[in-house]
């Protein structure tokens, strides 16, 4: 058992706790001492009790004063200074660029895991260009900056944001195969479910979803359209819990609110969707893949990366309602044998490709390729 501390950096516990369970655990099985610094939520104290240290983050996720940001680049580096882990690894845009830095003055190695571009490239405004200039200067200091699909990380070259010899690839943070297994639908009802599950956001392609619902339910009535995810939380691309209110009075989606599990929710869906604009490595997708479900994602990056094009889903253009519908469509006119095809090539595709498994193998490799 090394003893070995290590500092794992995210602006939200929930992501650390869902996303990066199977590494903590190894870390914690290999004798590291884990540190979680992150928002508190009502994740922390289940990280704490997988063994972990929980240290309190002040950070605002996506606000914009310089003077929250600097507090959190001197909070972090005076916690660096008094705890002295022997490595940190940051996730999400703050973490990456102010962690990066105050590991850097601090003295402490640290690695950056880019876990999607989103926001801050999707758009063109004043605050996605700042956080260009920020990533470049804060990322010349990581041993490496981890990409979780190739698009984002040619995107960080092409910009001259990072140089080539740090820039690696991730394959996603990996599906627990176990955990996410086909299971029996328990739908009695004979309907049709395509399933959304995600952030209620603009960019997750959520109003396409609903204009396609509207298009399909038109010819197929007993189709259900569900929505599954937050709803209400700071995001320039929120929407609000009313617009969502009037989906459902319209009698156009169902609105499942959000969950714990997923599993059962996937389990009782005849297709999974994501419309989204852009993504890292759309973890619903693998964890649906996973469960032997069709799938139907845009051809953007992160979403491209997590299906075979006919063979384990469909692959529809974004922002664009009207071929999102064909694909619904495409899919309902499917045999259910198909379709169950389709579904189990998907998670042969997640056993070769996502296994969680590869990746905490990649995480153990970097950490004795620097001596932690």
């Amino acid at each position: 058992m090394n003893n070995k501390k290590i500092t794992l950096v995210v602006n939200v516990a929930w992501s650390m706790f869902n996303f990066r369970h199977g590494v903590i655990s190894r870390l914690l099985t290999e004798g590291y001492k884990v540190t979680v610094v992150t928002a508190p939520d009502q994740f922390s104290d289940k990280l704490r009790a997988m063994g972990c240290t929980v240290i309190d983050l002040p950070i605002s996720g996506k606000g914009t004063n310089p003077l929250q940001d600097l507090h959190l680049l001197y909070f972090l580096y005076r916690l660096y200074l008094l705890t002295k882990p022997n490595f940190i690894i940051h996730y999400s845009i703050k973490p990456n660029i102010y962690g990066s830095l105050a590991a850097k003055v601090a003295g402490i190695p640290s690695l950056a895991v880019t876990t999607g571009l989103g926001y801050t490239f999707v758009n063109d405004n004043w605050i996605a260009k700042v956080a260009r200039s920020l990533y470049k200067l804060a990322f010349r200091y990581p041993k490496e900056i981890w990409f979780l699909n190739e698009d984002d990380r040619q995107v960080f070259l092409r910009n001259d944001l990072v140089v080539s010899n740090k820039a690696v690839l991730l394959h996603g943070e990996g599906v627990n195969l176990t955990h996410f297994k086909p299971e029996v639908n328990p739908q009695v009802d004979g309907c049709f479910r395509f399933l959304l599950i995600a952030r209620m956001l603009w960019d997750k392609g959520v109003g396409e979803y609903v204009e396609a619902a509207k298009i399909i339910r038109k010819k197929y009535p007993i189709v259900k359209f569900q929505l599954l995810g937050d709803c209400g939380f700071a995001n320039p691309s929120m929407i609000e819990r009313s617009q969502v209110a009037e989906w459902e009075a319209e009698g156009i989606i169902e609105y499942l609110g959000s969950t714990g599990d997923v599993r059962p929710m996937i389990a009782q869906a005849n297709c999974v969707v994501l419309p989204s604009y852009r993504e890292g490595i759309p973890r619903t997708i693998i964890e649906s893949a996973a469960m032997a479900k069709p799938v139907i994602v845009t051809d953007v990056p992160g979403c491209r990366d997590v299906v075979i094009p006919d063979e384990t889903g469909l692959l529809c253009p974004a922002k664009d309602a009207n071929a999102l519908a064909i694909c619904c469509e495409q899919m309902l006119g499917l045999s259910s044998s198909t379709r169950e095809e389709m579904g189990l090539h998907g998670r042969e595709f997640m056993m070769r490709q996502f296994d969680e498994k590869l990746v905490i193998a990649q995480y153990l490799q970097t950490l004795k390729k620097y001596g932690v």
